[in-house]
């Protein structure tokens, strides 16, 4: 469905884009494309992923970073810049400053990721780590701006943000020109935006479709309300699109020239993350993955050929294994249990054996003797079992059962 236009008329053009991508040349690289076997199965159609997770910095964010910054005035630049984020934007402002030889102050929230803080002031700029979340880093942010005179870069809310990330949409159409589908994740909305401007001033017959987190989907009730809503309290493991509320910018872009804003779970992000590492062998964020976990939700509602862009690479080793775990236990191919035994020699051993016969892999094991809520000759194991899917789990949960075991929900 198309919903019309949205606000005033966008102020991004093609031309605008064209002139990014001549900026960028030397900048930002033209990302690879890869075909997927796997995806391409089961859509009925080739899918391609549009690699920006392999872009410097690991994500698209250094294209409008830079096309921003090297479009301040000198009296601009020399005031420095400064931004607010918790990752991808603040490593793309900061390289982007540093090749610009221009002063970056970036405010990352308190619980940033090590790494991503790390690698913020590694690309040269000074991060300091304020509020808890990104509102009042945000915050932080804005004042210090207005404070020093500091030139604010937003992450998602100027033309020139949208222009540079537009550049994603011309290498798209120079590496698959005969592109049907185009399917991209949405957080403000600039990637969105910006691959909508160049793919639908040349191919105006392509779709263009985004893809949202249901817990931080600000786009459908704004898109239905003909302006920018906010979310009470954004949730999503995907941190990449946990935005509250449109930019009023890609907002009017979006609405006009984006076909269609679809929504994910939690659960079909984490499978998503886990079929790019597994069949794709590409390291992918949550936010990235967004695009394939649109196409593993409705396989059959993609014309294709399909490219899907992978937006960002950036994810803390912590965050990737919980969502690896997560992913696994959504495919039934990872099961936690936790039961009640006769606390008695042996009684492990043959709860181990047990498992054996339904050839479940025993990953971790947690063994409470002592606990308030058992009786005095109970005990309590939680299992950690690999398992081979739904139907293998509903096997190991009845073999349980048959051996006499009190299976806790």
């Amino acid at each position: 469905m198309s919903y019309g236009t949205a606000g005033p008329l966008r102020s991004v053009t093609l031309d605008d884009v064209r002139g990014a991508q001549k900026m960028l040349s030397g900048v930002a690289r033209a990302t690879a494309m890869e075909g997927s076997r796997h995806l391409s199965q089961l859509v009925g159609a080739p899918v391609h992923l549009k690699c920006e997770n392999l872009q410097r910095t690991g994500s698209f964010k250094l294209r409008g970073a830079y096309v921003r910054i090297a479009g301040l005035l000198p009296e601009e630049r020399a005031a420095g810049v400064v931004a607010a984020s918790a990752g991808n934007h603040a490593q793309g402002v900061a390289l982007a400053s540093s090749l610009l030889g221009v002063h970056a102050t970036v405010f990352m929230p308190q619980g940033a990721p090590l790494p991503k803080v790390s690698a913020t002031r590694e690309y040269g700029a000074e991060v300091r780590l304020h509020g808890q979340v990104v509102d009042e880093t945000l915050a932080a942010a804005e004042e210090y701006a207005a404070e020093t005179g500091a030139v604010f870069i937003h992450p998602f809310d100027h033309p020139d943000i949208i222009a540079g990330q537009g550049t994603v949409g011309l290498e798209i159409l120079e590496q698959c020109p005969e592109v049907r589908t185009v399917v991209v994740g949405v957080g403000g909305g600039g990637l969105a935006a910006g691959i909508a401007v160049a793919v639908k001033a040349l191919r105006p017959d392509v779709r263009i479709v985004g893809v949202q987190a249901e817990g931080a989907a600000c786009y459908p009730p704004s898109l239905a309300a003909g302006r920018p809503v906010s979310l009470d309290s954004p949730a999503t493991v995907a941190d990449g699109i946990k935005v509250g509320r449109p930019g009023e910018v890609p907002f009017g872009i979006v609405g006009e020239l984006v076909d269609e804003v679809r929504t994910v779970s939690e659960d079909q992000l984490s499978a998503a993350l886990l079929l790019c590492l597994e069949r794709a062998k590409l390291v992918v964020e949550p936010a990235g993955a967004a695009p394939v976990a649109a196409l593993l939700a409705a396989p059959d509602g993609f014309e294709g050929p399909v490219v899907a862009v992978l937006s960002g690479g950036n994810v803390d080793p912590l965050l990737m294994q919980r969502v690896l775990r997560h992913g696994m236990s959504a495919q039934g191919r990872y099961l936690a249990v936790r039961l009640r035994l006769t606390d008695r020699p042996g009684a492990l051993a043959t709860l181990l054996g047990a498992l054996s016969v339904v050839d479940a892999n025993v990953l971790d094991v947690s063994h409470v003797r002592t606990d308030p809520r058992l009786g005095l000759t109970e005990a309590e194991v939680e299992l950690h079992l690999e398992t081979k899917g739904p139907a293998h789990c509903a096997e190991v949960g009845q073999a349980l059962r048959d051996a006499g075991y009190t299976v806790i929900d």
